[in-house]
């Protein structure tokens, strides 16, 4: 019997892994014991509630205000004890966030090997996004296992001088989340919403943003093209799950509540906004994984940062890059939202994210790890 230990913290890790986690338990020779350090505690705790998945250990680390190294300082150390007191014989982390490089750093530590899931994935700017970027390319160097989601993440690991027998191409496993939303699941999710008021028709705009370097003056820009938008096509109706750091929230209520057609709610739950990016117009997004989820349902995506390490969906033509620039995103902006919805339309059938598979090929693969001489 092996054990693996599955470190996640946030709701993308939790709604990445949970496919993972859910193919390896297939596996009678394997047990997976889950870890979430709860860097955001409702919104990962809620995502695995909806996988059926708890949490074997939850390490409650956040605190108000912190620093960066500080909320390092309190994953390492709580992983800490859990390595010296369980037997682990592998590690699983996903994607770039102080949870993963805790998360294979205490394994390094303690001779664990590391699964890195979404490995590869790189802007080769280090402020851009910010620390992502740094978190990512340092888990590499100390990663056994790298399970690329596209062939550019591929490529790039064997620039790196990554072994090619330890890099294998999946796909991202976030579409394989997707495949868990039944129809009950999703009309649930549809009903609720509009009891919000959230109208499901052609002019629904879908607003996320939160990343760390859009904190400051690039936020108030968006904020301000946001705002200009929302006069503009005054028929059409945007939705803003409001992240719950004081720097953003602060901020999204003070330059949009009071407009009629806009929609600030809590954080939706994971059925709740792909519910809202399946019937979505257009995405103004600074996150990752949105990228990857939107061309599913072949949605246009405005992408509010100046680097993405997800080129993927640019090149086929499903999102733009348009910083926090805010007449390039009022440009961008005006030529979807002022066509119809169908003729923005773009074929889903092509997401270059991936098949729906990537955790089978993840659990092959760390079967075949362990059943060949290294």
């Amino acid at each position: 019997m092996k054990n693996i230990l599955v470190i996640l913290g946030t709701r993308p890790e939790a709604i990445k892994l949970a496919p993972v986690i859910l193919e390896l338990r297939k596996n009678p020779e394997i047990n997976v014991w889950v870890c979430n350090t709860e860097q955001q505690k409702e919104l990962s705790n809620q995502t695995l509630n909806f996988f059926g998945i708890k949490a074997d250990y939850n390490l409650n680390v956040m605190r108000p205000n912190q620093t960066l190294s500080g909320v390092q300082a309190r994953i390492l150390a709580a992983l800490s004890e859990i390595y010296e007191k369980c037997e682990i014989d592998a590690t699983i982390v996903q994607g770039d966030t102080m949870t993963v490089f805790c998360g294979a750093l205490v394994s390094f530590y303690n001779h664990v090997p590391v699964f890195h899931v979404e490995a590869g994935l790189r802007s080769y700017d280090l402020q851009e996004p910010f620390p992502e970027e740094a978190m990512r390319q340092m888990a590499a160097r100390i990663t056994d296992l790298h399970f690329a989601p596209t062939q550019k993440a591929k490529d790039a690991l064997l620039r790196e001088n990554i072994a090619e027998n330890r890099v294998f191409l999946t796909g991202n496993t976030v579409i394989d989340a997707l495949s868990c939303l039944s129809f009950p699941v999703m009309e649930n999710a549809e009903n609720l919403l509009r009891e919000k008021g959230i109208r499901f028709d052609d002019k629904l705009v879908l607003v996320t943003v939160h990343r760390r370097e859009n904190h400051g003056e690039r936020l108030d820009s968006i904020l301000s093209a946001i705002s200009s938008l929302c006069d503009e096509f005054n028929n059409h109706q945007f939705v803003l799950p409001v992240h719950p750091n004081p720097n953003v929230h602060d901020k999204v209520f003070q330059a949009l509540q009071g407009k009629r057609n806009v929609i600030l709610t809590e954080p939706l739950d994971y059925p709740e906004l792909v519910a809202i990016m399946k019937n979505t117009k257009l995405v103004l997004t600074d996150s990752g994984g949105i990228q990857e989820e939107a061309p599913t349902f072949g949605n246009p995506v405005l992408v509010m940062r100046y680097e993405t390490e997800r080129p993927e969906g640019i090149e086929a033509g499903f999102s733009k890059l348009v910083g926090a620039d805010k007449e390039k995103i009022l440009n961008e902006a005006r030529a979807i939202l002022s066509k119809n919805k169908n003729d923005t339309h773009l074929d889903g059938a092509k997401n270059p994210y991936g098949d729906g598979k990537a955790a089978k090929k993840i659990a092959d693969a760390i079967q075949l790890w362990w059943s060949v001489d290294k």
